[in-house]
């Protein structure tokens, strides 16, 4: 790593969620020696934008791109640096020292959250500092270096916001779902039941689902419809927003 490329003071974090079998994950990378994980992250280099250097953390740790993704929020705690996590780097070697002292300086860290469809994610790759890189649900997270966990629990609750002004699902569903699953990712993100016949009032109500005139088969009850996201649709709700308070 050559330090005098990137801006000093200045890191990114970014959250990275997956729906898979009702439950929300976030992708995380483990500490190479260590039990203690951390999100997906890195500096930001003297010739890059920001958002163009989140999109490129992601890309190394999935291999995808154009992942939806929005910045959040800012993470500039005083004690937001851990002096046993810098150390430990230099102890086992995982990092020179010239690197260590760029990590011991105060950095304010901007937050990312992004959303990804878990099955496209086929082999999420690990960096130099960690050996591992995995999917792990929201409601059972490891332990987690420096304010992580903040980071992970501000990014949810800013989700869980957005839900009531924007869609969500085209970047976490599968091309083709049921209502039924797209109400499981809304109940899962929000932590609580909606009441079904309500929900899929005002979810057809937004114009931003079609229906595909398919069932989905072999589930030994009656066919439940199959749907999809009218893109067009869809993008135009992001950029305009809807206002939903009451709506689930």
């Amino acid at each position: 790593m050559d330090i005098n490329q990137y801006l000093p003071s200045v890191s990114i974090d970014c959250v990275l969620f997956g729906f898979h079998v009702d439950e929300l994950k976030v992708l995380l990378l483990k500490m190479k020696e260590s039990d203690g994980w951390m999100l997906p992250g890195g500096f930001v280099a003297l010739d890059q934008d920001l958002n163009t250097e989140a999109g490129t953390v992601l890309k190394r740790r999935t291999g995808l791109e154009n992942i939806f993704l929005r910045q959040f929020y800012v993470f500039g705690s005083v004690n937001r640096s851990e002096k046993d996590h810098i150390d430990h780097l230099l102890a086992k070697k995982i990092v020179q020292s010239e690197v260590a002292q760029w990590f011991e300086q105060r950095f304010i860290s901007v937050g990312y959250y992004a959303l990804v469809e878990y099955s496209k994610v086929t082999a999420p790759t690990p960096d130099h500092i960690t050996d591992a890189c995995k999917w792990m649900p929201l409601t059972d997270l490891p332990r987690l270096l420096l304010d992580h966990a903040q980071i992970i629990g501000k990014a949810h609750e800013t989700l869980k916001k957005e839900l009531y002004s924007q869609p969500i699902g085209l970047n976490l569903l599968p091309e083709e779902f049921t209502m039924t699953e797209l109400q499981s990712l809304y109940e899962t993100i929000l932590q609580r039941s909606i009441d079904r016949r309500n929900f899929r009032r005002k979810m057809l109500s937004l114009g931003v689902l079609k229906d595909t005139n398919r069932r989905r088969t072999g589930l030994g009850h009656r066919a439940p419809i199959l749907y999809t996201f009218d893109e067009e649709q869809y993008s135009k709700a992001l950029e305009a927003g809807f206002q939903a308070s009451g709506f689930f």
